[in-house]
Formats: C-alpha cells, sequence, structure tokens
C-alpha cells in the first residue's frame, strides 16, 4: 500500500527561491546592470499556467513588452533630489540553468553621486526578497536586501561628489537629532547651568564629544551594542545625575561635570547610534557617514550651548540674584524630567 501511494503521488511544484537578483554598475557618464527573476515569478505575474514556456524564444518574444512593463512600475533608480534616471530595458534572456530570465537596463549619460533604490518586484509573493549589489569601476561596494516592507535604499559613490552628498545628508541628521531629543537637550543644558569660564565650558562638552564619539562609532559598526532597554533608561538617569549635582554641590567642592560628561557621554552616544543605524548607514562611504553625523552633534549642541551660556552670563552680571534663580529652578526641572523618563522606560520595559 505504502508503494502504491508513492506511486500515486504527483511530484509537487515548489517556488524553487522566492529571489530575485539585481546588479547595479555605476560608471562614468552612465548606469548599467542586470535583473535576474524567475520564471514562477514571472509567470504569475503574466497568468502563464507552465513558467517553463518561457524559456521558449518565441513566448519570451510575445511577452517582451509585458515583462518590461511591470518591471518598470516595481524597480527605479533616482538620485539625490528624487529624480528618476531614464532607465531603458534592452534584452530579455532566458537562464535555464537558474530557472530565470536575465533582464538588461542601462541609464545614459548620467553619474549620480547619490543612487536611490526602489525594487519591489513581486508584491504577490509576501515572503519575496530583492538582493541589490551596487559596483563602482567593477568593485562591490554596496548591497541591499528589500523585503514586502522594505523602504527605499541610498547608496552613496565614493567619488568626491559621493562624499559630499552624504555630508549634506548626515550633518543635518545630526543637529535634527539632537535639537529634537529633549533627553540629551536637558543632559546638555543641565551641564552648563552652573556656568563657568570659557575654558572649564570647553572641557565639559569636548568631554561629551570624546565620550558619545567613541560608542557611536562602537555601535554604528557593530562592534559593540547594548540594547536600547539597557541604554535608554541610563540616559534618563544621567540626565537626574547631572541635575542633582547641580543642587547639592558645594562651591568649595570638586567640579565633576567634566567627568559626568565623559562617562554619560558615553551612553548617550549609544543612543546616537539607534538612531544612525535606523537611517542607514552607506557601507562604501561608512567613515565619512560617521563623521558627518558627529559633526551634526557637535552643530546641534553648539546651537544650545552657545546662547545659553550668553544668557546666563549676562543674568550673572546683571541680575545674579535671577541667575542663581534660574540655575535652581533649571537644576529641579532637569532631575524631575530625567525621573519621570527613567520610571516611565523602566516601567514600558517591565510591561514588555
Amino acid at each position: 500500500m505504502f508503494v502504491a501511494l508513492i506511486a500515486l503521488c504527483e511530484p509537487a511544484a515548489a517556488h524553487p527561491a522566492p529571489f530575485s537578483h539585481v546588479d547595479v554598475e555605476l560608471h562614468e557618464g552612465h548606469v548599467e546592470g542586470t535583473l535576474s527573476v524567475h520564471t514562477i515569478d514571472v509567470a504569475h505575474e503574466l497568468d502563464i499556467d507552465e513558467p517553463s514556456t518561457l524559456f521558449d524564444v518565441g513566448v519570451l518574444s510575445a511577452q517582451h513588452a509585458e515583462i518590461k512593463s511591470f518591471i518598470t512600475r516595481r524597480f527605479s533608480l533616482s538620485d539625490g533630489e528624487g529624480n528618476a534616471l531614464p532607465l531603458e530595458f534592452g534584452d530579455i534572456s532566458p537562464s535555464p540553468s537558474d530557472d530565470a530570465l536575465l533582464i538588461a537596463f542601462r541609464a545614459e549619460e548620467t553619474s549620480p553621486a547619490t543612487l536611490r533604490v526602489d525594487a519591489h518586484l513581486f508584491p504577490y509573493d509576501p515572503a519575496h526578497q530583492t538582493f541589490v549589489n551596487i559596483y563602482e569601476d567593477g568593485d562591490l561596494r554596496q548591497q541591499f536586501l528589500f523585503d514586502a516592507d522594505s523602504e527605499a535604499q541610498t547608496h552613496y559613490a565614493g567619488t568626491a561628489a559621493g562624499v559630499m552628498a552624504v555630508f549634506a545628508t548626515f550633518v543635518p541628521s545630526g543637529a535634527h537629532h539632537v535639537l529634537i531629543g529633549p533627553d540629551h537637550v536637558l543632559f546638555v543644558i543641565g551641564l552648563i547651568l552652573l556656568g563657568g569660564s570659557l575654558r572649564r565650558l570647553a572641557v565639559i562638552v569636548t568631554a561629551f564629544t570624546l565620550g558619545h564619539s567613541v560608542t557611536l562609532a562602537l555601535a554604528a559598526t557593530g562592534t559593540f551594542a547594548p540594547p536600547s532597554w539597557l541604554i535608554e533608561p541610563l540616559i534618563a538617569l544621567s540626565i537626574v545625575v547631572v541635575g542633582a549635582d547641580n543642587l547639592l554641590r558645594k562651591e568649595d567642592q570638586r567640579d565633576l561635570r567634566p567627568l559626568f560628561a565623559l562617562v554619560f557621554g558615553l551612553v548617550h552616544g549609544f543612543g546616537f547610534a539607534y538612531v544612525l543605524r535606523e537611517f542607514g548607514l552607506p557601507d562604501g562611504n561608512l567613515a565619512w557617514s560617521l563623521l558627518a553625523f558627529n559633526i551634526g552633534v557637535e552643530i546641534g549642541q553648539l546651537a544650545i550651548v552657545i546662547p545659553a551660556v550668553l544668557a546666563l552670563a549676562w543674568l550673572r552680571t546683571r541680575a545674579p540674584i535671577v541667575a542663581k534663580r534660574i540655575v535652581i529652578g533649571g537644576s529641579l526641572a532637569v532631575m524631575l524630567a530625567g525621573a519621570y523618563w527613567f520610571v516611565d522606560r523602566v516601567l514600558n520595559l517591565g510591561s514588555g
């Protein structure tokens, strides 16, 4: 009976692999490449029952226009300003050994410093993935993986224009993150509320910069990255410590703010890295993107520090009592905000 059942069973037709591959080659003056797509996926789009018929030259020739039509709608390249590259899809050749079709494409008279790729070739299959390889001068520079939920990805060319595009993207990103992040803003304000000489304030800001630069590089490159459930409460706790130090420290006691800035800067650097990794790091310009993001963070910090220091210095000379009250009230507000965030993040961790 077992042998009879085996004999009656028909072989199941299965998708060999729900993958597509795209090779994009950047050259001086033009872009070219090849898409490799499975015949099973193409046959589904064309409502063809037998995928292997696409290896027939006559059948493939008859479907040529329809294949290029849906590929054009689902695969696109654009420059840094969002202008679509004028892709021309050429020959479609069968590759029976891979159960695939190879589709050549080319865009003339273009060498974008920033290349944005969007590839969602077969949305009917939620498990489908598209691998994209980007080459410059024959060398593999970047790899992307697109699934059903992926957004468009950006490649920065390894040219001077590409480096400039990296800075144009990551410097504003770093500054923006500091300015919209209330925890980072309050930490920096807490550090400078007590004032001090320009040299003392420069040491504090430099210590914070050194701290977050080290851990930003470690985490963003994947060398070492603690989980966010640990780092986020520690960032909140750092704000509490700085505010409490402002309220409790006596005039004759040692100024611990440079130490706090360095130690807690290490913690805040991991927080910056989470944002940077979500934003997406270009493998071919990793060092430049880290440098640009750090410069943006420093610009954001200075946008907070300089006006605050000048305002407090002016108040101390014109209205010292008001300045002292601002320091006390500001430190209390910093400490309470940090305590609230700490409790909230710990409770959310427990509920999660």
